[in-house]
Formats: C-alpha cells, sequence, structure tokens
C-alpha cells in the first residue's frame, strides 16, 4: 500500500508537492491508480489517481476509516544532544515503534540549547508513512527544565536515572497498562542533583531501564519500547 501525508485533505483533494513527485516521478503512479492519504490526525482515505501531475496529483475520494487512538499514551520528555543527527534518529525509530508526543527542554548540563522541531516533523512524517501509521505525533518547542515540569499533565510519570547507590525499580515493572505515561530523559551530561530534586518533588517516580549507562537518544529509544511491551 501506498501511503501518502496531506494534513488538509478534508478541503483539499491533492496531494502535497513533496508527495506528488514521489507519486508520479518515483513510484510512476497513474491515473486510475490506488493509494492511501492519511491527514495526521487518524483518518485513512482510500482514492485513486485522477491527474498525476508531479507538481499537484489530483486524487479521487473512494472511501475514508478512521483509526481510534491507542488505549494508552507515550510522551517523551528530551534534553538534545549536541549532535542533533541522534535526535533525528530517536524521532524517526521511536515514531515507528509509536509515541504520541515529544517534548524538548534545556536542562542544565544541555550541551544543546537551541532545537528547531521543522525538520523533526518532517522525518516523523516519512516515519509515519514508512510504518503505516495514521497519527502523526505531537511536537512541543524546547523550554526549560523548570517550565516543562509545570506543564506536565500526565498522570504516570517517569524519570530514568542510573544512581550510583541505590537502584530504583526498572521502567517495566512499574509502568501501568493503558495509562497516559510521561518519561524525562537527561542530556549527555545527566541531570543535576537539584533537577532530580525537583523532577521527584512535581511527582516523578525515578526508574531505570536497564544495568547498562545509555547515551540519551538510546535510553528514549528504551524507554518507548518499553512501554509498548508493557502494553502488548
Amino acid at each position: 500500500m501506498h501511503l501518502f501525508y496531506q494534513p488538509d485533505f478534508a478541503q483539499l483533494f491533492y496531494l502535497t508537492e513533496e508527495d506528488s513527485r514521489h507519486a508520479v516521478k518515483t513510484l510512476r503512479l497513474g491515473a486510475g491508480d490506488s493509494i492511501s492519504v492519511t491527514d495526521g490526525k487518524g483518518t485513512r482515505f482510500d482514492c485513486l489517481i485522477t491527474k498525476p501531475d508531479p507538481r499537484q496529483c489530483h486524487v479521487r475520494l473512494v472511501e475514508f476509516h478512521t483509526t481510534l487512538r491507542r488505549p494508552f499514551s507515550i510522551r517523551l520528555c528530551v534534553a538534545p544532544t549536541k549532535n542533533i543527527d541522534r535526535i533525528e534518529w530517536l524521532v524517526e525509530k521511536a515514531v515507528e515503534i509509536g509515541v504520541e508526543r515529544f517534548s524538548f527542554f534545556i536542562s542544565r548540563h544541555s550541551e544543546r540549547r537551541v532545537l528547531k522541531t521543522d525538520r523533526l516533523v518532517k522525518i516523523a512524517v516519512a516515519a509515519m508513512k514508512q510504518s503505516l501509521q495514521y497519527y502523526l505525533p505531537q511536537f512541543d518547542e524546547a523550554v526549560s527544565f523548570d517550565y516543562l515540569l509545570r506543564a506536565i499533565e500526565e498522570e504516570h510519570r517517569f524519570i530514568a536515572h542510573l544512581p550510583e547507590l541505590s537502584v530504583p525499580e526498572h521502567l517495566f515493572r512499574v509502568t501501568v497498562p493503558q495509562t497516559a505515561c510521561v518519561v524525562l530523559i537527561g542530556p549527555e551530561g545527566d541531570f543535576s542533583v537539584d533537577e532530580l530534586k525537583q523532577a521527584v518533588d512535581a511527582g516523578f517516580r525515578m526508574v531505570i531501564l536497564g544495568e547498562n549507562r545509555l547515551r540519551t537518544e538510546t535510553a528514549a529509544l528504551t524507554a518507548c519500547q518499553i512501554i509498548n511491551l508493557a502494553n502488548i
């Protein structure tokens, strides 16, 4: 199945210029060929191509299907890495596995203090289409750690940290299936002592993701996979 993304499909019965070019030039689809389009909000539109124009490929709607959201949700709150490629890799893989929201924050030890999400959204769109999903995750602009803690609404809150002395419980053991979960993942330099205390005071439960010390992007993807597995 060829899946394309058009956020305004309810009003515009043609593909975006990028998807039009991909459909006509790369896939060599022509008039009468079947494709599916999603608006990224849970709807799949089954269509037939009527005008295979590489600049604006027009289609005719045949039928549509609405997909319900999952009975659980995952919000990854991540401190951006110095190397932006690692965050881009995380977004691609986490979307393929399943995630509802990305929130980025700047903490005391953050090496990257500015993050533009435009390219991350494009990567998420490509991953959504590749994995045949119909919901595009939400992306939040980077904010301060303090502001993020005040804005969290999810009931089940976790902060991933591997302390030297006490050993918190593993995320898999404390995840409650079919609930909204949020996980905080710190920067390369980890959370500061004050930030860990702030998070705990804000209702976050300290957890580990395993015995090994993980990179920021690896930790975030591992947390995403753990929560998905806990909901099987």
